[in-house]
């Protein structure tokens, strides 16, 4: 049966707002019929809205709620092998395989996100440097287009299953889709944590010791000045083995129930979050961890998804919302990550949220976001009229240096900027077009960016 009704939607920084219809359709739905019939104003598949951005709403269009698709429909345990509906979130399979010495291969940084929207947006973690993005993990994909469902593997149609991973949603609607687990011994992670005094000095670690770790991430204080600038706190670390736990640990050492502590009321006025309190919540951050912790035990939800204990955490940046930039350059493009961060300090643009990682080489995707290089993500409150500005000095810096901007993240980018940055995109479009010619596939992100 299908429902139907009108919400405002927008992303996750609460940008972009756009009026959608919401569809709930059934799996088993005649899908050339059901999307020709929605031709005219198109459709967009929604799950849990984490994208940051305007990816998964469609202004006048319709969008389909894929979170009521969230059945396991196989799994292997011998492989790891399993078989899902596209609306399953992350936070569902590490609640229900963790027991049995299970986790997912990759996870952002956070655990609300569907099957379906890690796809689209091929999300990547702290581990890209060592395991690459989510989609290597991904055998096969089930997708509904308007010539019918079709089964993608890297062997069977590999270029729409390259389109698929990274493709934003536009090639079709995911289904399901067949994913690798990694094993684990359990739930804990052993942690290693060291405070630099520079960008330099944390640059340096990483390039020396990330190979040591899966995992490894650095918070930066944006808003550092002088030789303090890049100050940083490097976080790197395992899945722990059962050796590594206390007797503490060791009573429940497979255990994945994370609660959220409150969720944040719709009250906080735009603008508390500011140059001022944020360079005292860096201040406050960067003194309060260790200069050198070694071998510390964390439950993985905290090392992965420290902000999902705060529902709605989205909502301290105020009613304007917040916009999430983040760029990847090549190794040997320090100088783009100096820089970026110079240009935020001097406008006195500070993001509550500064982020760098290493990223490993690139998959297949076409339009997939990781390359082998940096990759920086920052949060900047809407507000300051310098912020567009600032934005486009930022792409001119990122494509001189070859590298590019995350789609699932970008709500401001130029169409004519991004073909400089993604140089498979006319591939991209090519095959697009050969499965869904009149575009009924669409978002207010695809329209933006003429894609």
């Amino acid at each position: 049966m299908v429902t139907e009704n009108t919400k405002i939607l927008t992303g996750w920084g609460r940008t972009n707002p756009g009026m959608s219809s919401k569809l709930e359709l059934p799996m088993n739905s005649d899908w050339p019929a059901m999307l020709k019939a929605l031709a005219g104003s198109g459709v967009v598949a929604r799950g849990l809205g984490r994208s940051y951005n305007d990816a998964a709403q469609l202004s006048g269009g319709s969008f389909i709620d894929t979170t009521i698709w969230n059945h396991v429909l196989h799994f292997d345990p011998s492989t790891g092998l399993l078989k899902v509906e596209a609306g399953a979130s992350l936070d569902q399979l590490m609640r229900e395989f963790s027991e049995a010495g299970f986790f997912v291969p990759v996870t952002p940084g956070t655990r609300q996100v569907t099957i379906g929207g890690a796809i689209a947006c091929d999300v990547h973690g702290k581990n890209h440097h060592q395991d690459g993005s989510f989609t290597d993990f991904v055998t096969s994909i089930d997708l509904a287009t308007p010539n019918g469902v079709v089964t993608l593997t890297k062997q069977e149609h590999p270029l729409l299953f390259n389109a698929t991973c990274g493709g934003m949603g536009l090639t079709g609607v995911i289904l399901n889709a067949t994913l690798r687990l990694i094993r684990i011994e359990s739930t804990y992670m052993k942690v290693d944590t060291k405070r630099t005094n520079s960008l330099d000095e944390v640059l340096a670690l990483m390039e020396s010791e990330d190979d040591h770790y899966r995992y490894s991430v650095a918070w930066v204080d944006s808003l550092a000045r002088g030789s303090s600038l890049g100050r940083a706190v490097l976080t790197q670390g395992d899945h722990a083995h059962l050796s590594d736990l206390g007797k503490s640990h060791l009573k429940a050492p497979l255990e994945f129930k994370p609660k959220t502590l409150f969720s944040a009321p719709d009250l906080f006025p735009s603008g508390i979050l500011n140059s001022l309190t944020i360079k005292a919540f860096n201040e406050m951050w960067y003194r309060k961890s260790p200069k050198k912790e070694i071998g510390a035990i964390h439950h993985a939800a905290s090392f992965f998804h420290p902000l999902d204990v705060v529902d709605n955490w989205n909502r301290i940046y105020g009613s304007k919302g917040f916009v999430q930039y983040q760029y990847v350059v090549p190794f040997g493009q320090e100088d783009v990550v100096k820089n970026s961060l110079e240009l935020l300090s001097k406008n006195k643009a500070g993001s509550f949220l500064t982020v760098l990682k290493r990223f490993g080489k690139s998959n297949n995707g076409l339009i997939s976001f990781p390359m082998k290089g940096w990759t920086l993500a920052l949060d900047l409150p809407v507000g300051p009229a310098t912020l567009p500005r600032l934005f486009d000095q930022l792409d001119e810096m990122v494509i001189e240096a070859g590298g590019r901007v995350y789609l699932a993240k970008d709500g401001r980018v130029s169409k004519y900027r991004l073909k400089a940055m993604y140089p498979q995109l006319e591939e991209f479009k090519r095959i697009v077009e050969s499965v869904d010619p009149t575009r009924i596939l669409r978002s207010d992100l695809s329209r933006r960016l003429g894609i």
